[in-house]
């Protein structure tokens, strides 16, 4: 039996990492261009997670961002698989700004089973298990129950790509939904959105160009609270897209792909 008690022990020692490094000078590489950024502090959490939910479950495959951008598969099978982001809100970590998590899943047979996000600076610990609800330090969270489009504040990134395709449909998203909404915000953290949207504190978010580790875990973890994770086309959810739209109400997430612009980046 795996327990979400389990995956916390794992990344317990992430917490110390992160403590004694985010207001630290860095070591910073760039990956796939100037924005988007990778620290020696997220490929020692990843490698540390791996070791360490390796020695409980030896016969599970995992897949992990860092891993993935040093050239390992990332594929998605029906055997048990942990899907790892292990420092998302690197450009936080690296301005020294607090909202960064660890995002943790485990998927068996190609669906979400646990889903655990935590931002250690914060001390913000969101986590799910299939059917089981959702949980924010232990004590259960339920979305909002706002179902009027005019009325929600929407988690909103630029993420982290100057793709000129992407980037028009990104500026042409917020200016459609400036003006219709009560709000747009930006944590800097893709799994940070989502948990925001599970704990009520947001009405929905959607993003384009994201991986498997940004959403493996909070897809879960927004159903369990109670919300909708969708292509933000309209059509059903597909962890490997590099697509999500998540909301507290299907009356929102169906206002929402109505206006917005679709981008369709390359799948995971």
């Amino acid at each position: 039996m795996v327990s979400g008690k389990v995956i916390a022990n794992c990344a317990m020692p992430y917490k110390e990492l992160i403590h004694e490094r985010i207001w630290s000078k860095k070591i910073v590489e760039f990956k796939s261009c100037e924005v988007d950024l990778v620290t020696e502090t997220d490929q020692q959490v990843e490698k540390l997670l791996i070791s360490n939910l390796k020695a409980k479950f030896p016969s599970h495959r995992f897949i992990g961002e860092e891993s993935t951008a040093a050239g390992v598969k990332c594929e998605l099978t029906d055997d048990p698989t942990w899907i790892i982001d292990p420092v998302d809100g690197t450009m936080n970590f690296v301005h020294g700004y607090p909202n960064v998590c660890v995002s943790v899943a485990l998927w068996v047979n190609k669906v979400a089973q646990i889903g655990i996000i935590y931002n250690p600076i914060l001390d913000l610990f969101f986590s799910a298990r299939q059917g089981q609800g959702a949980f924010l330090n232990g004590k259960p969270i339920h979305v909002s129950h706002e179902n009027e489009l005019s009325k929600s504040l929407i988690g909103y990134e630029f993420g982290t790509s100057r793709d000129t395709e992407k980037m028009k449909v990104v500026m042409g998203n917020m200016n459609i939904l400036t003006p219709v909404v009560h709000g747009v915000r930006s944590t800097g953290s893709c799994a940070q959105n989502m948990a925001m949207v599970a704990l009520g504190g947001t009405n929905a978010n959607f993003e384009f160009g994201i991986h498997a580790w940004d959403i493996a875990a909070g897809c879960l973890i927004v159903t369990e609270a109670g919300g909708v994770v969708i292509d933000p086309a309209g059509g059903p959810f597909d962890v490997l897209s590099r697509r999500y739209l998540c909301a507290c109400s299907q009356d929102i997430a169906d206002q929402l792909v109505k206006i917005i612009k679709q981008y369709y980046p390359e799948r995971d």
